[in-house]
């Protein structure tokens, strides 16, 4: 490993427009569960206590028609309010400070990235500390939806449901973070990948628009990309990043 570790070093210290794409494995040092790993949301230990599957109970459809229970489920698996940032996510911020990292596009929606000091973050499926009221557009923190837990729907003080801003299920990614996305992967003379095995789509699908000759993959399972790849990575995300950074 400390031969692809220098290896690494030399990218960062070479490049001046770094982006890092990354996915639920960035979380998941964090202890907040993945969907697909053995533990995650989509594992049989995990579907027995619902009556339907994930991809239901997150739905645009389930929310309207099944709201009580949707809120049950969202409270009770994707939120994490006692999350903090780990390794990764601090050597990310680190690397924006030096001035290397032009941006961070993430899949999560659990703002560990900002907590960490990161500033450049786009959240392609938004975030559980973004609340919107559907009737009046009222916004509330994580913290005041929180207050719902256990109590039912949260609703305004207008009387209109509050609806977290993170993309459901048959709902459509935010055109304005999906442009600025592209933008910066467009731009970026370097593209660390951590964290996902790039199945989940259209976000997976923003790799496409990288035009640089250098990818650094770090995920624990192999993913289309590695053949493409210049450096690829099986251990700890944090491990892996925090190493990287310290030794520049």
């Amino acid at each position: 490993m400390e031969e692809r570790m220098q290896r690494l070093r030399q990218l960062i210290k070479e490049s001046e427009h770094i982006v890092f794409f990354g996915g639920a494995g960035v979380s998941t040092e964090s202890q907040i569960p993945d969907f697909r790993s053995d533990e995650g949301l989509y594992s049989g230990t995990e579907q027995k206590k619902y009556p339907y599957p994930p991809e239901t109970m997150l739905s645009h459809s389930f929310f309207v028609r099944h709201t009580e229970q949707f809120f049950a489920y969202y409270f009770d698996k994707m939120v994490y309010p006692q999350a903090k940032p780990n390794a990764a996510h601090i050597a990310l911020a680190k690397l924006e400070q030096m001035g290397k990292l032009s941006a961070v596009v993430t899949q999560n929606i659990d703002g560990l990235h900002q907590l960490a000091g990161s500033h450049r973050v786009y959240e392609l499926h938004g975030s559980v500390h973004r609340n919107t009221c559907q009737k009046c557009g009222r916004h509330y923190t994580l913290e005041e939806m929180l207050q719902w837990k256990d109590r039912g729907i949260p609703r305004c003080s207008c009387g209109g449901i509050i609806k977290p801003d993170v993309v459901l299920y048959e709902e459509s990614l935010d055109s304005d973070v999906l442009e600025k996305a592209v933008r910066h992967i467009m731009a970026a003379d370097l593209l660390i990948v951590g964290g996902t095995s790039l199945a989940v789509y259209p976000a997976a699908g923003l790799l496409q628009y990288y035009g640089g000759r250098e990818l650094v993959l770090i995920n624990k399972t192999e993913t289309p990309y590695d053949r493409r790849a210049t450096l690829i990575f099986r251990e700890s995300i944090g491990k892996v990043l925090s190493s990287a950074v310290a030794g520049l």
